[in-house]
């Protein structure tokens, strides 16, 4: 009897131990899979934000999309990534995308060819020489472009993208106008912001939020300038 009785406990010990080492790896998979209630993304909007680095705020916005677990497309200014380098870097290095915004914010409409290609040109160097990546997209500053900037551009072997919503952040749009305007999006929108601004950063965690209740997450935009999953 004593021995059966002996027997009977070491089998409820291996049991017990066994469930704890099988949930202990199925919570270990809901971890890297997202578990059951992980997010399911039914399309992509893509946050864009234009005139980075900003010594004042791009940190700043970075923490916020990284808190958020979002991903964004920086168009930044040439003369900006010269004067602030490691801002380049720091943007690509949390996952960033980083595109063409033009190295002065002009105009281009009002300028040669030879001047939009030097616009251009110098800011693809800027980036590259600062982050190593060559980038792919281009924003025209103020969304003006005609067929020698998409010429010029194309040469680059840039792709042209402006917006299909536009926040008005750099017209003082509060972080709640922001948020509303932001998560009014659709599937495939790309979302006009500006790497500048106080209330843009407030906005981040609760555009993300109110996104995913759409099931929608944020996503990259590729070279066809469709968004899709990063």
């Amino acid at each position: 009897m004593v021995l059966r009785s002996l027997l009977a406990v070491v089998l409820m010990l291996a049991a017990a131990l066994f469930s704890t080492s099988a949930a202990g790896v199925a919570g270990a998979a809901n971890a890297v899979s997202g578990g059951p209630t992980a997010l399911a993304c039914n399309g992509y909007v893509a946050l864009t934000y234009d005139d980075g680095p900003n010594p004042q705020t791009t940190r700043s916005l970075l923490a916020a999309l990284r808190a958020a677990g979002a991903r964004a497309t920086f168009f930044d200014m040439g003369s900006r990534v010269q004067q602030q380098p490691q801002l380049a870097r720091e943007t690509n290095s949390a996952g960033m995308w980083l595109a063409n915004h033009s190295w002065s914010h002009p105009y281009l409409t009002n300028l040669s060819a030879a001047a939009v290609a030097k616009e251009l040109g110098d800011t693809q160097n800027a980036i590259r020489n600062a982050t190593g990546v060559t980038p792919t997209l281009f924003r025209p500053p103020y969304g003006a472009t005609n067929a020698t900037v998409q010429n010029e551009a194309s040469k680059l072997g840039l792709r042209q993208v402006t917006w299909s919503v536009d926040t008005q952040d750099w017209n003082g749009a509060s972080t709640d106008a922001i948020v509303r305007t932001a998560t009014g999006a659709n599937a495939g929108a790309i979302v006009l912001m500006h790497d500048g601004y106080q209330s843009t950063i407030n906005a981040v965690p609760r555009i993300v939020q109110g996104l995913a209740a759409k099931n929608l997450c944020p996503g990259r935009i590729n070279s066809s300038g469709q968004v899709v999953a990063p």
